[in-house]
């Protein structure tokens, strides 16, 4: 059996080191001409980062990580309303990685390169299409530099991998029509900073209709004199948005107002966010959740099969969960449509229920509680408002949703 993966994204070269662990020949095919580091913080939860710690890669991206130690949420007047410990200080056998998506990614091509060949990976090749009969799957292909066609390339099974934008899913689910919008824009970036709170926080302050921030660092001592390279997430309620781009470049004018007296002991927002070498847009849609993925020897992964509204840090880390159970179901696998049926069957239930999740009750939904039963207005003590323990639950049950309460996962376990 072999494996055609469509994207080298994260999905498509975590899936490709699972499945040659495995046993199963794949080779992936990524539209870019070459590969860059692209986009900005990524943090990848201790369900995930167990199965890159499986395939070895935990010694290389605690080298360019931060290793989370806490979440904290504040209202926008920089009041504390919850902590709690994150990654191995919640006792996961594994960390929570806070890390530049490029490093990530650049980590998987590595570690891809050096386990299936240098020719694991090819470039210059966008999808256009794939058919199939009971002798294989067919995919077609042009070139992006030059948009000439290329040859059909058959394999058993053709997995995609290629992202919000899959071509893939748009033929197989031709009528879905457009992206969900949330009403929320987002607004990223990086900055240099000396470290904040523990030096390993990931915080959650404000809500939506009057601003929210996460902030955390993703790389320590940038430059020999101990400040981090700190990523920032913007997020506000806006009646439009822009086309759904990662990389599409965003202007500071357009939503910094909201953040001009954030000034707080432990973190002066707007110097964070004025620093900033550069700001990208991105609008908060996902989809609705899809009744099928899996089309015979055709399936579909990651973003291509569940886009999610970037909360809960759960996307990217969803993906790694998809291709777990892909590639542990077609290592024992004669046939390829059934063995794809029952990795749907396994994983497209859980993934539905983040995505209605992320809509819904994220973990930041913590901070609009308190907002809604303070009126928005500055609190004396938070236990008047709301106890540790309710805000607590509300932790837990989303990480039960996201698949990070089990038992397996934590240290004894």
């Amino acid at each position: 059996m072999d494996i055609a993966v469509v994207g080298a994204g994260i999905a498509g070269l975590v899936l490709a080191l699972r499945l040659h662990e495995a046993g199963v020949p794949c080779r992936v095919y990524e539209a870019a001409p070459e590969i860059k580091p692209l986009g900005v913080g990524i943090n990848i939860l201790p369900h995930a980062s167990e199965v890159l710690g499986g395939l070895g890669l935990e010694k290389a991206l605690t080298a360019e990580a931060v290793l989370t130690a806490e979440s904290v949420f504040f209202n926008r007047f920089g009041q504390l309303i919850y902590r709690e410990p994150s990654g191995r200080a919640a006792g996961y056998r594994y960390p929570q990685y806070s890390i530049h998506r490029g490093s990530l990614h650049a980590v998987l091509l590595a570690a891809v390169h050096d386990r299936l060949g240098s020719g694991a990976v090819a470039l210059d090749h966008r999808c256009t299409g794939v058919a199939q009969d009971e002798d294989g799957a067919y995919l077609t292909f042009r070139t992006t530099t030059g948009d000439a066609p290329l040859p059909r390339v058959r394999a058993d099974g053709v997995v995609a991998c290629d992202g919000v934008h899959s071509v893939i899913r748009r033929q197989f689910h031709p009528g879905e029509g457009e992206p969900r919008y949330s009403g929320v824009n987002m607004w990223r970036g990086t900055a240099v900073g000396r470290p904040f709170l523990s030096g390993a926080s990931m915080v959650r302050v404000g809500w939506l209709d009057r601003g929210k921030l996460v902030v955390y660092p993703i790389r320590d001592d940038v430059d020999g004199a101990g400040n981090q390279l700190i990523n920032w997430v913007a997020e506000i309620e806006t009646p439009h948005h822009v086309t759904r781009d990662w990389n599409r470049r965003g202007e500071l004018n357009d939503f910094i107002g909201a953040y001009e007296d954030w000034h707080f002991d432990w973190l002066d927002v707007p110097a964070l966010l004025r620093s900033s070498d550069a700001v990208l847009e991105y609008p908060m849609v996902d989809q609705e959740p899809l009744d099928r993925w899996s089309f015979d020897r055709v399936t579909l992964l990651g973003d291509a099969a569940h886009p999610m509204v970037p909360r809960g840090s759960n996307g990217a880390g969803q993906a790694i969960l998809d291709a777990k159970a892909l590639s542990t179901i077609l290592a024992g696998a004669s046939d390829v449509s059934a063995a794809f049926r029952a990795y749907e069957d396994r994983r497209r239930p859980a993934t539905t229920k983040v995505v209605l999740t992320n809509r819904r009750t994220p973990p930041d939904v913590i901070i609009r509680e308190v907002r809604d039963r303070t009126g928005d207005r500055p609190f004396d003590r938070i236990e008047d408002v709301i106890s540790q323990e309710e805000l607590a639950a509300i932790s837990r049950r989303y990480k039960d949703v996201a698949g990070m309460s089990a038992q397996s996962l934590m240290t004894g376990g």
